[in-house]
Formats: C-alpha cells, sequence, structure tokens
C-alpha cells in the first residue's frame, strides 16, 4: 500500500464514503487493531461499551462464514436489483461485483451488541457510533469499508458457526481492505435541502456549504 497522506478530522468526515472494490492486499494486524482500537473509543450509552468486533480473516471458520455471507449478500442484491428496478450503472456493477467476490474480501467485521437487557428499538445508538468510527479509522489509515445488513439472512447459521450467543445481537456487518480507487470528493444533497431551523420545512439561511468544499 501506497504511503498515507496526512487527513484531518473534518477531511476524513467530508471523504469517507462506503467503499466496496477491494484490491487482494491483506490489512495488517497493527492496521487492525488500530482501526478496532479506534472504533472502541466511540460513546455508547452509560458508557458501557456493549460493542463487541468478531473478525473474520482467514481462518477456518472465516471462510465457512464467508462463504454463508457470500450467499446472502448475493440473494440480498438480488432481490434488491429487481424490488427497485437497478439498471445497468456503474454503482449497479460496483454492488454486483461487490457481492460476487465476497469471499475474497481481506477483513469482514461483525459488530455486535452485548445486550444488558430487553431488545429495544434504541438499542443500536451504543452500537452505531463505534460502527462510523471504524470506517474513520480505515480510512485514515488508507483503507475502505461498508456497512451492510444482508448478514441478517444467515444470522442463525452464523451463530451456530461463530457461537454467538443468544443475547449478543448481530447489529451490523463491516468489509474492509484497500480501496481499487479513491474515496472523494462526495456527491451530497447541500446542506441547506436536509436542514431545517425551528420547525419541520422552515429555512436555514445560516446552513451553507463549507467555502473550502
Amino acid at each position: 500500500m501506497e504511503p498515507r497522506p496526512s487527513l484531518s478530522l473534518l477531511d476524513g468526515l467530508a471523504t469517507t464514503r462506503a467503499i466496496r472494490r477491494y484490491t487482494d492486499e491483506p490489512v495488517t494486524d497493527d492496521d487492525l487493531a488500530s482501526i478496532l482500537w479506534h472504533a472502541g473509543r466511540a460513546p455508547s450509552g452509560s458508557n458501557r461499551q456493549p460493542f463487541r468486533f468478531l473478525v473474520l480473516r482467514d481462518g477456518p471458520n472465516a471462510r465457512d462464514a464467508k462463504a454463508l455471507l457470500g450467499e446472502a449478500f448475493r440473494a440480498g442484491w438480488a432481490a434488491k436489483r429487481e424490488g427497485d428496478g437497478y439498471r445497468p450503472s456503474r454503482f449497479a456493477d460496483s454492488m454486483q461485483r461487490y457481492v460476487d467476490r465476497f469471499e475474497s474480501i481481506p477483513v469482514v467485521v461483525l459488530v455486535c451488541l452485548d445486550r444488558y437487557r430487553e431488545p429495544n428499538p434504541v438499542e443500536g445508538a451504543s452500537v452505531y457510533p463505534a460502527c462510523q468510527n471504524l470506517l474513520l479509522a480505515a480510512r485514515a489509515l488508507g483503507y475502505g469499508g461498508a456497512l451492510t445488513m444482508w448478514h441478517l439472512g444467515v444470522e442463525d447459521e452464523l451463530r451456530e458457526l461463530l457461537d454467538v450467543p443468544e443475547d449478543v445481537a448481530l447489529s451490523a456487518c463491516i468489509t474492509i481492505g484497500v480501496p481499487e480507487g479513491r474515496h472523494g470528493p462526495l456527491k451530497r444533497k447541500p446542506v441547506a435541502d436536509v436542514t431545517f431551523d425551528d420547525g419541520w420545512g422552515a429555512p436555514a439561511p445560516w446552513a451553507r456549504e463549507p467555502d473550502d468544499r
């Protein structure tokens, strides 16, 4: 991997996007440890830190789990492509390649929630900040990632294969690798289009694009 340019926090926030095309280069142990350390600095409810990271690389369980996930991801994308009416496009081609080559992705992280109470609609608030930290840390170290939920199609099989306890939720599946391409710049809606002031639909005249973007 090429030397990493210095990246400010705001630049990382402005340029981190879902990366689904990876080279065959591995994620080093040191970098993976750093990515997960920074993910673990995320805030969580009552500071309980209930997030857990189940990492799948090239071990015997990982190979079997990636095979299960590959099937689930291909089925998930096929259903989405048909249901949402996706036509051939750069995005659709990228998604197809992503699912077709899932088993070769260097690192897959199942982000889990070690529950301390009954399941509830807001429990993700204690896990998803860690997911974003993980993606930003990967970006800072020259890697790319994508957060997905198609692992739920084989959740029972993953639990049995990986010995995941019943009181642990499989909250997200994040893939990580060296990008085949660049992170940014991003195309996003103007901040004024998604920001209201003092009431739904009320314009926020102060919500302007940064001068340096």
